[in-house]
């Protein structure tokens, strides 16, 4: 401490006379000036003490290594302060036995606005206010490091000139400048660069770069110009997201403005991939950084389709505030005419959204027919006070013809069904209340007008989970409603507006015993409709005449206890454990002779007489490893597992594993390790199998012979229709899925129908994933009855066999390739239905999707498509081929 005081009073200009230092010991110093000057004044300096003073680590540091000064050279310190006294200037320095001197640096030079320039550099000269540093020249102020191999340095302007190895890094968007020469004021933070490679958003430390923003920016110019804090204006240069000096895509313009954090604005550029020249745009702008939404006309798309022809699209995007944008564009097809698509999204709050799209054509036809159209949806939401929740999810369709001939995916095309429905909904204490607007559309062919329309306006629906009663072992529920429907098809029309009463209670008295479980329930029911039907013809015709639907309803379900076993050897490496789920349903219901008067508008409606019992089993294979706890799993001898006891290995390596060992102060033993598994057991395979038995086959006189029959008894069994004559015994169902993995995935679903010896319907889905391989498929056949379309009995299809393949390798965000493709096979027809190959390859900032695609549905649609996609890493994807339709 006292050689540090000694030192400290040398260099203090209140001292009776400046000490002189010693030539023949070398050290570094850090000396604190702040109680004597005025405040951030910080000196680092090479000072040549007779004490050595171990330096503080964070500030020294940084110093560059130590040169060897040649003999007889000269070095100058200009301290650069505003000293109150003269400070001595050392000009020249004794080299004998100074074979190891450190580079001398040069004191922080104070602003005018009272900020701190530190200057570096292994060689510096000092005319006044003029610094000539030379050699690794360093200058550091407000964050900016300033770097060149010469500067010349005006303090009292700010002015610096630098030649070779010009370099400017930091500020807030860590910008990163290097040129041949550049002319700059430190104080206003202007100047010029030339011969430029520049970056934004990556911060260089050798050559170690570090990434600051998900939206790095690199760009070259002869001339780059600061014209503010956060403003660049280069010439005769290019932008880009990729990696310098070898890019695989920029723009090149004549003049590019740079707005740092925010965007570049690119006049007169030129697109260039692999530095050929692509696409001219008279204006395109780069974001710098991620940025909010902003307006502006979106990249234009090509592409090309068999029965389109060549195709443009170009879209205006439009911010409508903090909350809400729309998107609005078209499309020409040289072939067809002219699309029009656009959107609306909104989040008015943070428990509301609203989104609206629409897609139209006008065509000019194919052989003379006319398939143009329109789509529009809307999907609403949003919670209102007194917690009522407000739910809209509209749709229209002008016509099926017009989303089978245009619409740009498979499962869209081939949906023949147009849902719309809107309602309030509020729930307080176990009751719900509804009330609620829906129309329900079924395009029976591409005929126009051939489709079945269901409306429900208004509908109030009241409900209740179930309550105790009392205090009774009773249990009570119930379903109201009063609502207002209608039904129009070919040959059969409602009146506008028919009403609907229904009220349902319930009680039931849940019963266990022994592992038993007992559930009785019976309930009564009260239709009442304001219009009936007459059941003449094929679908018959409205009644005026009113008519009432009264039944009861009766069920006893009886569970008896699972049936399990743990067995002995391993499977995989993982204890095995089956368990078998038998159940039993017993169901009455009576009162119902009147169902073929009754007008179906929904599954309130195909409520018939039914005497029948439900019986079936789960059977279930677990795959645990061994040595799994689970939380909260008490094994013997062993304590309950907690998160704290997780992990816990016994520090006595004599016992063996799994050993319990007393622990002092605890009741419990702790198993010596404990492997956490997670909550459950692998549900390796799962199948279950179920039939019904109808004591009455006719239903209560239900039953058409010759016809579908939908009942709500076998609707809730079996979404596959099989009663087409009185029946003893329903289709025997088995629902069968295997997963091994969380990459892995079986499912199959069968319906067998013993009466008829024939599968119903089977349905498969297999999925796997191994690494970037993945492959998938299904298969779906059906035997249906048939159905009647329009007014005519034309029978339908009664068979379908059809299978989907996809198989690839890749990811949307792998570098290199990916490749992918998937068919729909028609096995009654013999033909494809739809195939689509997709292949990409990604750069690290850029990437290019090229996608073949075919359609053939029918008479109304056999097309190819061929469209493509180019991303450029946080600029946008240029082409026709959507992110959602891709395959990987």
């Amino acid at each position: 401490m006292a050689e540090l005081k000694e030192s400290r009073a040398a260099f203090n200009p209140g001292s009776a006379a400046p000490t002189t230092l010693c030539a023949g010991c070398v050290g570094h110093a850090t000396f604190d000036f702040s109680q004597m000057f005025s405040r951030n004044i910080l000196v680092i300096t090479a000072a040549l003490l007779c004490h050595s003073i171990a330096p503080p680590m964070g500030l020294t540091s940084e110093l560059p290594p130590p040169v060897v000064a040649a003999a007889g050279e000269f070095r100058q310190i200009g301290w650069g302060l505003q000293e109150p006294a003269a400070l001595p200037l050392i000009s020249t320095l004794d080299t004998a036995g100074m074979e190891a001197v450190a580079p001398l640096l040069a004191a922080p030079e104070m602003t005018a606005a009272g900020e701190a320039v530190t200057i570096q550099a292994r060689q510096q000269e000092k005319q006044g206010e003029t610094y000539k540093l030379h050699g690794d020249v360093e200058i550091h102020l407000r964050g900016l490091i300033f770097k060149a191999d010469d500067i010349v340095y005006d303090a009292s302007s700010g002015e610096v000139v630098a030649t070779g190895n010009v370099t400017l890094d930091g500020g807030p968007h860590d910008e990163h400048i290097a040129g041949s020469r550049a002319a700059y004021n430190v104080k206003n933070e202007t100047g010029k660069f030339y011969d430029v490679t520049g970056s934004t958003g990556a911060r260089f430390r050798g050559r170690n770069v570090t990434l600051t923003t998900s939206n790095p920016f690199s760009f070259t110019g002869k001339l780059v110009e600061k014209v503010s804090d956060e403003r660049y204006v280069i010439h005769d240069g290019t932008v880009t997201s990729c990696e310098l000096p070898t890019p695989k895509w920029v723009f090149s313009a004549t003049t590019i403005i740079v707005d740092v954090g925010d965007k570049a604005k690119i006049y007169n550029s030129t697109f260039r991939l692999k530095g050929v020249p692509i696409l001219y745009f008279p204006y395109a702008s780069h974001p710098v950084e991620k940025l909010g939404r902003q307006s502006g006309l979106l990249t234009p798309s090509f592409g090309v389709s068999s029965r389109k022809g060549f195709i443009a699209t170009e879209s205006l995007y439009l911010r409508l505030g903090r909350s809400a944008d729309a998107t609005l564009g078209g499309e020409y097809w040289s072939h067809r005419g002219w699309a029009q698509h656009g959107e609306f999204r909104a989040r008015p709050s943070e428990t509301s959204f609203v989104n609206m799209s629409y897609f139209g054509v006008l065509d000019r036809g194919t052989k003379g027919v006319d398939q143009g159209g329109e789509d529009i949806k809307l999907d609403a939401e949003a919670l209102l006070r007194h917690d009522i929740r407000a739910v809209a999810d509209l749709n229209y369709l002008s016509s099926f013809v017009f989303r089978l001939a245009f619409t740009e995916t498979f499962a869209q095309a081939v949906d023949s069904e147009v849902k719309s429905s809107a309602f309030l909904s509020k729930n307080y204490q176990g009751f719900s209340f509804n009330t609620r607007m829906a129309r329900y559309q079924n395009f029976q062919s591409v005929s126009r007008g051939d489709l079945v329309t269901i409306l429900h306006v208004p509908s109030f629906e009241v409900s209740s989970v179930e309550r105790q009663l009392g205090r009774s072992p009773l249990y009570w529920s119930f379903d109201a409603a009063a609502e207002g429907v209608s039904r129009r098809e070919p040959g059969f029309v409602t009146d506008k507006l028919v009403g609907r009463l229904d009220l349902n209670p319930r009680l039931s008295l849940p019963l266990f015993l022994d592992g038993w479980s007992f559930r009785p329930e019976i309930g009564f029911r009260e239709t009442y409709y304001t219009q009936g039907r007459t059941p003449v013809g094929g679908i018959g015709s409205p009644s005026k005449a009113d008519i009432s639907r009264r039944a009861v309803e009766a069920s006893l379900e009886m569970r008896p206890p699972v049936l399990q076993r743990v067995f002995d050897r391993t499977l995989f490496g993982r204890t095995v454990k089956h368990t078998v789920q038998p159940r039993f349903v017993y169901r009455y219901a009576n009162g119902v002779d009147n169902f073929n008067s009754i007008i179906r508008f929904d599954a309130r409606d195909i409520l018939s007489n039914t005497n029948e019992i439900e019986y079936g089993l789960v059977n279930r294979l677990y795959l645990k490893r061994n040595g799994c706890a689970q939380p909260g799993e008490v094994r013997p001898n062993i304590a309950p597992v907690t998160p704290a006891l997780r992990g816990v290995r016994s520090q006595e390596k004599d016992l063996p594993a799994l050993e319990p060992r007393k622990r002092s102060g605890q009741a419990a033993e702790v198993a010596e390790e404990v492997v956490d598994c997670g909550a459950l057991p692998d549900d390796f395979i799962t199948w279950e199998l179920g039939q019904k038995y109808f004591f009455d086959p006719n239903f209560g006189g239900a039953v058409v012979n010759g016809r579908r029959n939908v009942l709500t008894t076998t609707a809730d069994f079996t979404g596959i229709a099989f009663l087409t004559e009185p029946r003893r015994f329903s289709t025997v169902i088995s629902r069968l899925r295997v997963r091994t993995s969380a990459n892995t995935d079986l499912q199959w679903h069968i319906d067998y129908d013993a009466q008829k010896g024939r599968i119903n319907s089977s349905t498969a889905f297999v999925n796997l994933r191994l690494a970037d391989f993945f492959v998938g498929g299904s298969h779906a056949m059906l035997h249906a009855p048939g159905e009647i379309f329009v007014s005519s009995p034309i029978p339908g299809p009664t068979k379908f066999n059809q299978f989907r393949i996809l198989a690839g390798y890749g990811s949307p965000n792998k570098m290199g390739a990916s490749v992918a493709g998937n068919v729909g096979f028609d096995a009654n027809f013999g033909f494809l239905q739809y195939s689509a190959l997709q292949t990409a390859y990604n750069w690290d900032c850029c990437g290019v999707s090229v996608e073949y695609r075919r359609f053939a549905l029918g008479s109304v649609r056999n097309e190819n498509q061929f469209r493509f996609a180019f991303t450029l890493a946080n600029v946008g994807t240029f082409g026709n081929l959507k992110r959602q339709e891709r395959l990987f």
